[in-house]
């Protein structure tokens, strides 16, 4: 029953869209002035003025009726379709709001790990520098480097480590 309801509406609907196109066309003003001109003329072939009056004007009554209702159809139907424009609008607002925030949120994680690799290459830069310091004091493989050295090695490479440990924590 519903689906047939649904039929007869469109149906009704694309009549309604027909008629008020047709009536807003050239054709239709050619057509109406055409009618009135022969209506007009019928009381010089001997029909009563009064009925041609009767007539006209119940024609006329009866189109503008249909015509205020057809439009009226049309104006609902197009204003259904600028609120399902305007709540498309609203959802793609929200939307770029939503991947407005995501962008500041990578900016702010891209200047972390930014900050992160600047660390470590300060960390490398130490390294290479400890590496070079031992090159030049060329300290023989069969004997132990000198402590203070190797206490730097040890806090250059503890401090990588938690380097590294922190840039995996905010990858999870």
């Amino acid at each position: 029953m519903k689906e047939r309801l649904k039929k007869s509406k469109a149906k009704i609907e694309t009549a309604s869209t027909r008629a008020t196109r047709w009536i807003g066309s050239p054709w239709s003003v050619i057509l109406h002035t055409i009618f009135f001109a022969i209506m007009l003329a019928l009381p010089l072939w001997g029909v009563g003025i009064d009925k041609v009056l009767l007539v006209l004007t119940t024609i006329v009554s009866l189109e503008a009726i249909y015509l205020s209702i057809f439009i009226q159809m049309t104006v609902n139907r197009h204003t259904e379709e600028l609120e399902e424009v305007s709540e498309d609008i609203e959802d793609i607002q929200e939307n770029v709001e939503d991947i407005a925030e995501d962008i500041e949120e990578i900016e702010k994680d891209v200047d972390e790990i930014q900050k992160d690799v600047d660390e470590i290459q300060e960390d490398v830069d130490e390294i290479q520098e400890d590496v070079e310091e031992i090159e030049e004091e060329k300290i023989p493989h069969h004997k132990e480097p000198h402590p203070e050295i190797l206490e730097k090695i040890q806090h250059v490479l503890e401090s990588l480590a938690k380097d590294v440990e922190a840039l995996k924590n905010k990858e999870k």
